[in-house]
């Protein structure tokens, strides 16, 4: 008889066939045996979205703990939208933009257009929610490139969605519209359809975003084909940008998020940045942050760390080849890397105070931050050298967080325009409180970005003549949040007020 063991390897023998190219599953119960589900449930293995729908979650997941639904959320909309509509859906052309505008974002509630929806509303898990639309859908439908989903194409997104749109999500209109290179992707939807009404607004939102050009096209044509077109700017805000044509959505996100959070950030952080003239004095008093920075900052990731570990690796004690308890210390491979990183930062710091600009020192010196940080678990042989060399390779998602982190594909824009915005940023404040929250936004690495983020952080502060600022462990939940709502919601207020709190 198969031991307790071997029937659970078999049941995930069969969970493994289900996995797609980033190990996540989900699972129809009618394409399972009763046997194997019953199995993986209790072990915890599979999570129950909805009646008959199962997605792969983790044993040592908590209660409560989001991860598993964000990170297999649009893989089951793809999934469960396809079963059930065969190609016959899409996603509305709000969510479309979002989405072509470089937005993950899980939404509080999906709507599936579909001519063969029945208007039902599903509660799935952490308080979102399904409702499968009867409705017309994308025409054509545009596959969405990271999880295939059906959603509209830019321009016939643009001609259908709603006039609130432009209000309530400002920043992705912004964004497509200036993904917009030609008036004619749009006017073919607009005469098709004879808009008169969306034509005036797409007129006054290209207006609003400095587009001239193609506001004056739209206009003239809708006129030319005897349509009477008012012109109409949807934007709350209606003073006129200068106009820039994205050809990256990434690059339009990160750039328009840097143009409004900046203002707000020097609004609600007043203290005025000064002049270091003591280099020496100030590297010193870094290192006496050193210890109590270790224990905050690795905390904070979950590392359970004590001053005496800190102590020991500072003085070069921990011996990992001679010493077995060190060899297994996964605690101490992470002090270890803090204290080699806390080095590099210095050096970095020392070129700053010294008169080098702040951004390009990071910009240079911030992967060497990173290696030095896991060298460590490099010389165990718990990685290659490969691994510590560019940015990450995969998806990556935040535990607890509704924002997914961009895709792999679009660091390789977003990383040069996020030190862009850091090389043309006069502000030490805003660097400091800008620059951590977007490399966390971004989160260009597989690991190590909340800490990156922190050195990164604490380096702009002292560019300004500000003190080194520790973010305690008892204060972690606010600072989640804070950094929460920044990301889902863009208000960076309160992780601005959140850090000034910190600075002494």
């Amino acid at each position: 008889m198969a031991s307790v063991q071997q029937r659970l390897a078999d049941s995930l023998s069969v969970l493994k066939t289900f996995q797609n190219k980033d190990g996540l599953a989900i699972v129809k119960a009618s394409d399972i045996s009763r046997t194997h589900l019953s199995r993986l449930v209790q072990n915890g293995f599979l999570q129950e979205v909805m009646k008959g729908w199962y997605i792969f979650s983790r044993p040592d997941a908590s209660a409560g703990d989001t991860i598993n639904w964000y990170t297999s959320y649009w893989y089951f909309i793809k999934e469960y939208s396809t079963h059930r509509f065969k190609e016959q859906w899409s996603l509305t052309p709000e969510q479309s933009l979002l989405l072509h505008s470089g937005s993950n974002l899980v939404p509080t509630q999906i709507i599936i257009r579909s001519p063969k929806g029945n208007n039902n509303f599903v509660n799935l898990l952490h308080k979102t929610s399904l409702l499968d639309l009867k409705s017309p859908i994308a025409d054509p439908i545009f596959k969405e490139p990271n999880f295939d989903l059906n959603i509209y194409t830019l321009p016939e997104a643009l001609v259908e969605c709603s006039p609130e749109f432009f209000k309530t999500d400002a920043v992705a209109a912004r964004i497509c519209l200036s993904l917009i290179d030609d008036a004619k992707e749009i006017l073919k939807y607009l005469l098709k359809k004879g808009y008169s009404v969306r034509a005036g607004r797409l007129v006054g939102a290209f207006r609003n975003i400095g587009n001239n050009n193609i506001a004056d096209e739209i206009l003239l044509t809708m006129k030319s084909f005897g349509y009477i077109v008012s012109e109409e700017d949807p934007f709350s805000n209606h003073s006129a940008l200068p106009y820039t044509f994205f050809s990256s959505p990434y690059v339009g996100r990160l750039r328009l998020m840097w143009s409004n959070m900046r203002e707000k950030v020097i609004d609600n952080f007043p203290l005025k940045e000064k002049k270091i003239e003591d280099i020496e004095t100030c590297l010193n008093n870094i290192d006496a942050s050193y210890q109590q920075d270790a224990y905050h900052s690795l905390s904070i990731e979950g590392y359970r760390v004590t001053e005496k570990l800190i102590e020991k690796v500072r003085l070069g004690f921990w011996n990992p080849e001679e010493d077995a308890y060190d060899n297994l210390q996964r605690n101490a491979m992470a002090a270890r890397g803090y204290w080699l990183c806390f080095n590099e930062v210095k050096k970095s710091i020392k070129k700053i105070l010294s008169g080098d600009s702040p951004a390009e020192v990071v910009s240079q010196d911030h992967s060497q931050w990173y290696k030095e940080l896991f060298s460590p678990s490099l010389h165990l042989g718990l990685l290659n050298s490969y691994d510590l060399i560019g940015y990450r390779t995969s998806q990556v998602y935040i535990k607890g967080s509704m924002h997914i982190p961009l895709n792999p594909n679009a660091l390789r824009e977003a990383m040069p325009e996020f030190f862009n915005l850091l090389k043309n940023e006069p502000d030490a404040r805003v660097r400091a409180v800008l620059g951590h929250f977007f490399f966390v936004y971004i989160h260009p690495y597989m690991d190590g970005n909340g800490r990156i983020a922190r050195f990164l952080m604490n380096t702009m502060l002292i560019s300004g003549g500000y003190s080194w600022t520790v973010i305690p462990v008892e204060r972690r939940q606010e600072y989640m949040i804070a950094l929460e709502k920044a990301s889902v919601e863009q208000d960076i207020i309160p992780f601005t007020k959140f850090l000034l709190s910190l600075i002494k």
